[in-house]
């Protein structure tokens, strides 16, 4: 088992990263002991600046024998899946089969044992049925929990504790009634008898996901769907809905679906190396030109560039995108400078040779991290306690993948060290027999369907994610890198999560004007959210206060990519969001003008003259972005309807 990781307890790692070992030992570290709560939407707090749902442990559920506080060996996760965790208790006989969407808790008592529930609530009744295996349990915040039991149990209440008195053995199962409908107790009685263990999520074909639950018990399977769940739920599955079956939460209402198997049909991206439309006028074309062939004269990989990853991938995305765009104007003298440029600029990252940084394979923790983020977590943005993976690494992708497909001679010689990097948060390796020396897609979560950049830390809120644009780009880059190398699996899958992270995206984090998920203060007040946690939506961000309005904006945009296009393919909810962001570069003291250049950017989807003239009145541009960028963004708008 591990122990809890720290920030500081990385302590060795592999010093030759890109030829991992043979293979990894790794297992998820265990939690505390098991707790029930609901998202209770009276008891979340709203303000029109940060939408909280704290989670609070309305029942606690213990054996005979503790767990011991302090012995971590009575806890152990037994086996994991895509959407779920068997925890054991073995000193208590106890164990849980945690199961993302099930409604209820359900927990295997073995060896005639006792359990306790208690709570920090008043038990303001307890009673059960004539066959001692349903108990209905009212406490005093107005919530009713529904105990069921596979055989008869004798449970006692004695002032805020339930107690079994006796010996049992068999499934216990806890569910907290929805407020929103009491009449809901008849189904949660008929679908008590059937459990989930454990669930897989498979790519069953390019854009479909299936999750297959494996269940015990008998009957039908009952589970919860969240908002995007619904929305990409196939009708071809063979699953029912229950739409007045109903529970709230941060997310919106989860709502009740039977079914052993779920498909997930996401919307097809197209994904391609040019934009969608193209560049049609002559003039616009002699713009672009005019102002790539600067961008590319200033390329100086002798220069004393930055040592940071997430900056240097930037760095070198931006060079990359150089290429593309003389692609799609037809201007292809500038290509060969390009390459010579990003050549030197990634080979050593690759064969080990740049000294201030470079990429090591951690066998602790199955992935890569850098060697400023080895030495301090909070280098490389946490790094190296696997903070923001997917960020990082996808620009680096996009660069490589641009690379190799100028110079296949090139991208051969590097395959192995590029598809390590891929394989970081990419790699579908997992389950029985596997000898992936890499995470199951590390960042990407099956359950929410979308990415989470925070890494090892434990927060308060949970897990979060500021910048879905950056999370698009991972995946648009591995796309982009399976169509490089001719790897149709690759680009497959990359492309496959990459419409599940535009879909939530635009579900969670994208907030329009007549949007009902998020309550009507909060609505009124944000156009975006700026961190998403696992337990709250802020207005703030990691690097920006509330008011800074203009760095929500680009943080969701940025890097400026013909995959921006689906992103943002609502032109009614980017001029929603221009407009409230506008009044922010009045701010005193300034704006700075890379994060101006994102708000011009999608003010030109709706008025591409006025976004123009903003455009060539800037003084600078963010390092990721440039004037060639946003000409062919602003003259690729609507183009094919000219």
């Amino acid at each position: 088992m591990l122990k809890t990781v720290e920030a500081k307890s990385q302590k060795s790692f592999s010093l030759n990263p890109l030829k991992p070992p043979k293979s990894k030992s790794r297992t998820p570290s265990p939690p505390s002991p098991p707790t029930a709560s609901r998202n209770d939407y009276e008891r979340s707090i709203s303000f029109p600046k940060i939408r909280l749902n704290p989670f609070t442990s309305d029942i606690t559920i213990t054996g005979s024998d503790g767990p011991d506080p302090h012995s971590r060996k009575t806890h152990l996760i037994s086996s994991f899946s895509d959407l779920g965790v068997t925890l054991d208790f073995l000193s208590s006989n106890l164990r849980f089969f945690l199961v993302r969407g099930s409604p209820f808790v359900t927990c295997s008592v073995s060896n005639n044992s006792s359990i306790t529930i208690s709570t920090t609530h008043a038990v303001s009744s307890f009673s059960g049925n004539r066959s001692s295996t349903k108990y209905t349990a009212k406490l005093n915040n107005n919530q009713t929990w529904l105990i069921y039991s596979s055989s008869p149990i004798n449970l006692v209440k004695t002032g805020s504790e339930i107690n079994s008195t006796g010996g049992f053995s068999g499934i216990i199962r806890f569910v907290v009634l929805p407020d929103s409908n009491q009449d809901s107790e008849p189904i949660l009685d008929r679908f008590s008898v059937c459990y989930p263990v454990s669930g897989d999520a498979d790519f069953t074909k390019p854009f479909e996901m299936e999750y297959t639950w494996q269940k015990r018990g008998y009957g039908d399977l009952l589970m919860l769907a969240h908002p995007l769940h619904l929305k990409l739920l196939s009708t071809s599955s063979s699953t029912t809905v229950l739409d007045n079956f109903r529970y709230k939460s941060l997310d919106g209402d989860l709502v009740g679906v039977v079914g052993d198997t779920w498909l997930l049909k996401p919307d097809h991206i197209p994904v391609t190396w040019h934009s969608l439309k193209g560049i049609k006028e002559d003039h616009h074309r002699e713009e672009i030109i005019s102002a790539l062939v600067q961008n590319v004269d200033a390329l100086d990989s002798s220069a004393d560039v930055t040592s940071a990853s997430y900056f240097y991938g930037k760095l070198i995305a931006r060079a990359a995108r150089f290429v593309l765009i003389a692609e799609e104007v037809c201007h292809l003298d500038v290509i060969p400078k390009i390459r010579n440029y990003l050549k030197s600029m990634i080979e050593p990252w690759l064969d080990g040779s740049f000294g201030p940084n470079g990429f090591l394979y951690d066998p602790t923790w199955g992935g890569l991290i850098t060697k400023l983020g080895s030495k301090d977590s909070g280098g490389d943005f946490g790094f190296g306690i696997y903070n923001d993976h997917h960020y990082h690494l996808g620009y680096f992708l996009y660069a490589i993948a641009v690379l190799v497909k100028i110079d296949n001679l090139w991208g051969k010689k590097y395959k192995p060290q590029v598809y390590a990097l891929a394989a970081d948060y990419m790699t579908l390796g997992k389950k029985k027999g596997s000898s992936s020396v890499y995470t199951r897609l590390r960042c990407f979560d099956f359950f929410k369907l979308h990415s989470w950049a925070g890494g090892l830390t434990e927060f308060t809120d949970g897990r979060n994610q500021e910048s879905t644009s950056e999370a698009v780009n991972g995946y648009y880059s591995a796309a982009l890198l399976g169509l490089a190398y001719g790897d149709i699996e690759l680009a497959a899958v990359a492309s496959t999560v990459l419409a599940f992270e535009i879909h939530a995206a635009k579900m969670w984090w994208q907030v329009k004007e007549d949007d009902t998920l998020y309550p009507s203060d909060f609505t009124a007040e944000n156009r975006v959210v700026g961190v998403l946690w696992s337990t709250k939506r802020d207005s703030g961000l990691w690097f920006a206060p509330k008011e800074w309005k203009e760095c929500r904006l680009g943080i969701q945009l940025l890097p400026i990519l013909p995959v921006s296009e689906i992103l943002f393919s609502d032109v009614k909810f980017a001029k929603q969001l221009v407009d409230w962001t506008l009044p922010a570069l009045d701010r005193e003291g300034g704006v700075g003008e890379g994060w101006k250049g994102f708000l011009y950017a999608l003010e030109s989807m709706y008025d591409k003259d006025g976004a123009m003239e903003k455009v060539k009145g800037l003084k600078g541009h963010d390092d990721g972005n440039s004037l060639s960028n946003l000409l062919w963004w602003i003259h690729s708008r609507n183009s094919g309807d000219e």
